[in-house]
């Protein structure tokens, strides 16, 4: 493996001194087996994967069209156990505090009365809701899915950069990704001990169906529509779960009751899992031009009727401002030292920051406190003077709306470019998704690993040409024992029958994994392959039989159920009809000659079942979603 992680950052996989770090051995071992043609190869049938099932984003100020399909880097991202636990210890202390937090801001507000955070910077949020003030919210929960991003800095430190708790979206690139790497890139995972995600779906419909008053309630994803950002994941999610995906238009509020039109009539829903921002909830509470949301919704809310997820509210926490005292809320509230820390932050209400802030733009970055998706920055060592000069009038005329970090050289790690065919570092962060239930609180092993992908830059957000990396959590430091191809052909545990055991925060870890109804979504890798079983395989054999794992992938394409729904009953969006070619097809295009061990595996006729038994997806019509000018920006 070619590859300099060079002096000045902090690099994931290798030492200053250029040695590999030991948990992720085994996966250098597999890169350099496989070599770089082969991997190029293979990358290629991923972005192909990714076209075929429409796993996109949006982005709205790109002149050239907002459909994109998401990039995608497949040199995972490895964190040893250790280090996960430390993570999960940290993230867990931290959700606990922000619910505290927000429920006291919501009621007694003892933390304002007490001075610890500034009443001024609560009261002053444009995402305080006083129209929920003094609601109580089912378990006393606020924010029951959150989205923290994680950083390196150059000592290898993990750092808090900022909590996302209103729609923290990414989570289906997460499940999506790991998905397509298990099919592509097989023999990686062997004996790496690699934990599931799976699981996330079923963790997820648990957790909202516990907030049911109601037994067995009705649960919904309320999506603003086909031109969001995040919609492929609206969709996604609730595929996986097995519940309705809806717009505002699909749901009214009659009797005291939320209800949806269905085709068997109208039905009561007793949870939505909202993806849309409180502005655009109900037009008779917040803003009334919004077609988005649902008339009345926040009464019945309010009466304890419909359990809202996220609550409606949580947003005053996910102000980039008030993020600078979460570790005075920890301390606060928990009577504990914060296990992760901050980034240093400025904030432009305070006079003696302000000064600093527009003295240091040069050096400083400054974000607006309520956007998301690395929209509205400004990275002052990599702007011009009159760049910089236009920014901090807009701080002074409204010091509010703006903090200032200073530059993190954020952790780098290789990363494949197709342009140079070559390994190059790239500057990574980490989002890990976290489900905050009455009791427990779970973490998924790993996260979305985002990726600049343009070279030289420290913003990994896709809306600025960042990508994503499958996040491996290993159940050891490392280095893993990965068994190669020989040991998978001559008699290893068959396709569905290797389970390792996996339970959140338990240090066990389960590779088979269920979604909701009991559905089995992924169960161990490709396993065995019924070709000269017994026999002593070369090198040359071991290479080939990965090669026929894929092809045996290739041909499945075309059974039937295999490939999950679509969001709706139409093509993809950003997907033409002539781009929807199985993966066979581009081979065929490409003129790839079949080895020997495939030939040898069609005479077997080898057949494996499909990886995903996916859920029946019955997706609202999008004729008048909202238009990208209005879409919400989730934050990705």
């Amino acid at each position: 493996m070619n590859y300099d992680p060079g002096q000045r950052f902090f690099d994931e996989m290798f030492t200053p001194e250029g040695e590999v770090r030991p948990h992720y051995a085994g996966v250098r071992k597999y890169l350099e087996q496989l070599g770089v043609p082969e991997f190029s190869r293979r990358t290629e049938l991923l972005d192909l994967a990714f076209r075929n099932q429409g796993i996109t984003f949006t982005v709205y100020s790109d002149a050239q069209g907002t459909e994109r399909t998401f990039p995608f880097d497949p040199v995972p991202r490895v964190i040893p156990a250790s280090e996960w636990a430390h993570l999960e210890a940290g993230l867990t202390q931290r959700v606990r505090a922000l619910n505290a937090f927000l429920n006291d801001i919501y009621h007694d507000a003892q933390i304002l009365g007490d001075g610890v955070i500034p009443s001024e910077l609560i009261y002053t949020s444009a995402h305080f809701r006083r129209e929920v003030h003094g609601v109580q919210v089912p378990q006393g929960i606020y924010t029951h899915i959150v989205g923290t991003d994680l950083i390196r800095d150059e000592k290898g430190e993990y750092l808090v950069l900022e909590d996302n708790l209103r729609s923290p979206s990414g989570v289906s690139y997460l499940l999506s990704n790991r998905d397509a790497m298990r099919r592509i890139y097989p023999g990686m995972f062997e004996g790496q001990g690699v934990r599931s995600v799976q699981h996330y779906a079923t963790a997820l419909l648990s957790l909202l169906k516990s907030m049911s008053a109601r037994e067995d309630g009705t649960v919904v994803v309320l999506t603003p529509g086909m031109y969001n950002s995040a919609y492929f994941e609206h969709a996604y999610l609730a595929q996986q779960m097995g519940v309705q995906l809806v717009e505002g238009r699909d749901l009214f509020v009659d009797g005291g009751r939320v209800w949806m039109r269905t085709t068997g009539g109208r039905k009561q829903v007793d949870v939505i899992y909202r993806r849309i921002d409180d502005d655009f909830l109900d037009p008779l509470a917040f803003r009334r031009d919004s077609t988005l949301g649902v008339a009345g919704l926040v009464e019945v809310y309010r009466q304890g009727r419909v359990a809202i997820a996220n609550a409606i509210g949580t947003g005053v926490a996910d102000d980039k401002a008030v993020y600078a005292y979460v570790p005075d809320m920890i301390r606060y509230y928990l009577n504990e030292e914060p296990k992760l820390g901050n980034v240093p932050t400025y904030l432009g209400l305070n006079p003696e920051h302000l000064a600093y802030m527009v003295e240091h733009a040069a050096e400083l970055v400054f974000k607006g406190v309520g956007e998301a998706g690395g929209y509205g920055m400004l990275i002052g060592p990599a702007s011009t003077r009159q760049e910089i000069a236009e920014y901090v009038e807009k701080v002074k005329a409204a010091p509010r709306e703006f903090i200032a970090q200073p530059v993190v050289g954020l952790s780098r790690h290789p990363t494949f470019y197709g342009d140079s065919e070559a390994f190059e570092p790239a500057h990574i962060d980490l989002r890990p998704y976290i489900l905050v239930g009455p009791q427990d609180v779970t973490i998924v092993p790993g996260g979305l690993t985002r990726v600049a992908l343009r070279r030289g830059s420290l913003v990994v957000n896709s809306s600025q040409g960042g990508g994503s990396k499958d996040t491996w959590v290993l159940e050891h430091d490392g280095p893993g024992q990965p068994s190669n191809m020989s040991q998978l052909l001559s008699g290893g545990e068959s396709w569905g029958q290797s389970q390792s055991q996996t339970q959140s925060g338990g240090g066990q870890s389960q590779s088979q994994s269920q979604g909701a109804g009991g559905q089995t979504q992924l169960q161990g890798g490709f396993g065995a392959v019924p070709v000269g079983l017994g026999s002593p395989l070369g090198e040359r054999h071991e290479a080939l039989a990965e090669q026929a794992l894929i092809h045996a992938y290739e041909e499945s394409q075309d059974e039937p159920g295999h490939a999950p729904e679509r969001p709706t009953g139409e093509e993809a969006p950003g997907v033409t009809g002539q781009e929807q070619h199985s993966y066979q097809q581009e081979l065929e295009k490409s003129e790839l000659e079949k080895s020997e061990l495939e030939v040898e595996m069609e005479a077997q006729e080898a057949v494996h079942p499909p990886l995903i038994e996916p859920h029946d997806l019955e997706a609202q019509g999008a004729a008048d979603a909202m238009s990208p000018e209005t879409a919400r920006k989730e934050d990705r």
